[in-house]
């Protein structure tokens, strides 16, 4: 078991958007943490600090004086730490191996990417480590350098484990509160289908709220949903709720006419102007996107049903295509190519 009292030191492994938001939470509630990230976001981080606003208003401002910033992971980590694992989820085996390299056996690894398999790559790659899969429901942007907003709502989940319990009261005190699950499959699956509206998100390349008043982007979102729903039920995995709406009634909310959509969804629409998928950031700096650990799990799970999954793979396709040169899609052009 972590020891309660020395549980203040986090090492956030991908400073990313969603690990400078996690990482600037815990060093404001007083953690000692360390930001190991890319060039790009670390010089905007040493140039203008870091700045946490969100859509209640609330805006919290750590100098950059007082951030602990690497580009790689340091030498000599002595425990006990909690790691929050990041990174892009191509990265996952690598990261963790270099952890496993740098940090004492036990080790606390919590696995907060997108997709269904990333903490089962990371232990493989550091089976040392005790790497713990989690969910973290909600959206956070990058709005200017070194400024972060997070556009909507939700509780972080992790797989429940004892040497979590030390940790649980810093992560309140920096307003993170854990739910805490058993099995973490089905929180990880109902928010995947959250995620599909990621690549439709990107391809269009509006604000996540401009482009859920879309009828037609809807459709295409509630169709790559539908798909994903009858392979999770032939599977026998039954995903859990993640946002306002179950989600076996997500296809049928998405494709009610505007006006209807926006009275029955207000909870879902809860998203500030700001707010745009972490898909389209990579999408519009040419960078490699994680259409693999979103829709390629889904297409994984078809070939291992032995069934297709024609509309997602026709999206990836809409993807892997895309250039810098490429415009927007429209909804009408989506939902025309995907046959939905």
């Amino acid at each position: 078991m972590v020891d309660q009292s020395a549980s203040r030191r986090v090492l956030i492994l991908g400073a990313g958007n969603i690990g400078c938001w996690l990482g600037g939470r815990l060093q404001a509630a007083g953690a000692e943490v360390h930001f190991v990230g890319r060039p790009r976001m670390l010089d905007a981080l040493r140039a203008h600090g870091l700045t946490l606003t969100d859509l209640d208003g609330g805006r919290l401002q750590l100098p950059a004086a007082d951030l602990r910033l690497y580009e790689a992971i340091p030498e000599g980590l002595a425990g006990p730490w909690l790691v929050l694992l990041c990174v892009k989820s191509r990265a996952t085996a690598t990261a963790a191996a270099e952890l496993g390299k740098h940090l004492p056996a036990g080790t606390l690894v919590l696995s907060m990417q997108n997709g269904i398999s990333n903490a089962e790559v990371a232990q493989a790659a550091a089976p040392g480590l005790m790497v713990l899969p989690g969910v973290v429901p909600y959206n956070v942007a990058e709005i200017g350098p070194g400024g972060l907003h997070r556009g909507s709502d939700g509780q972080l989940s992790v797989q429940d484990h004892p040497d979590l319990q030390a940790w649980l009261p810093l992560l309140d005190a920096a307003g993170l509160p854990v739910a805490m699950y058993d099995d973490l499959k089905p929180v990880q699956w109902g928010k995947l289908l959250l995620n599909l509206n990621n690549i439709v998100n990107a391809l269009s390349a509006q604000p996540l709220r401009a482009q859920l008043l879309d009828a037609d982007l809807r459709a295409c979102t509630a169709a790559l949903i539908d798909e994903t729903l009858g392979l999770l039920t032939r599977a026998g995995i039954k995903p859990m709720k993640q946002g306002p709406v179950s989600p076996r009634w997500l296809p049928w909310v998405l494709r009610l006419p505007t006006p209807l959509f926006k009275l029955v969804a207000r909870r879902m629409l809860r998203i500030d102007d700001k707010a745009r998928s972490s898909m389209a950031d990579d999408l519009a700096r040419n960078n490699t996107t994680e259409v693999n650990a979103i829709n390629g799990e889904v297409l994984r799970l078809a070939g291992k049903l032995g069934v297709l999954a024609p509309v997602n793979a026709r999206v990836v396709t809409l993807l892997k295509a895309w250039t810098p040169r490429s415009s927007p899609m429209s909804g009408r052009a989506m939902r025309k190519f995907l046959n939905v």
